[in-house]
């Protein structure tokens, strides 16, 4: 396992389907590419390029992000995500996303992750459920 350092990117590409579009997750009214979907995307893109340089047992968690989606893309069509990380502070990465459909640019943005253990990431979210399941 190598350190990690800025420059690290990922590309992901996915078909835009009745499945993902702004109708089908209720986004809004109608069948194209819809910014939920997109957004999932730049994460997945994301936290998917750095998985090899993190400890065993870890993972990124999205806190933060920042999107604009620029342009409409039909279902039929490829989308196209590159992440690139431009940014660490400790546990904290910063990632430049851009989402392309074959016509050019229809997303770009920056998200936050943080670097966690998963065991006691979820520890603390069961404690929070317990919490949660006494106030009923």
């Amino acid at each position: 396992m190598s350190e990690l350092s800025s420059g690290v990117r990922n590309v992901r590409e996915e078909t835009v389907s009745s499945r993902n579009t702004a109708k089908a997750l209720v986004s809004g009214g109608l069948d194209v590419y819809a910014t939920p979907a997109m957004i999932a995307l730049m994460e997945h893109c994301a936290s998917e390029s750095v998985l090899s340089y993190l400890p065993e047992g870890s993972s990124t968690v999205g806190t933060r992000i920042d999107v604009k989606h620029l342009s409409a893309t039909p279902i039929g069509a490829t989308v196209r995500c590159e992440t690139e990380l431009v940014e660490i502070d400790r546990r904290r990465l910063v990632f430049n996303c851009r989402v392309y459909d074959d016509a050019g640019l229809i997303g770009e943005g920056t998200q936050e992750r943080f670097i966690v253990d998963n065991a006691k990431f979820m520890e603390r979210v069961s404690q929070k459920k317990k919490l949660n399941s006494e106030t009923e």
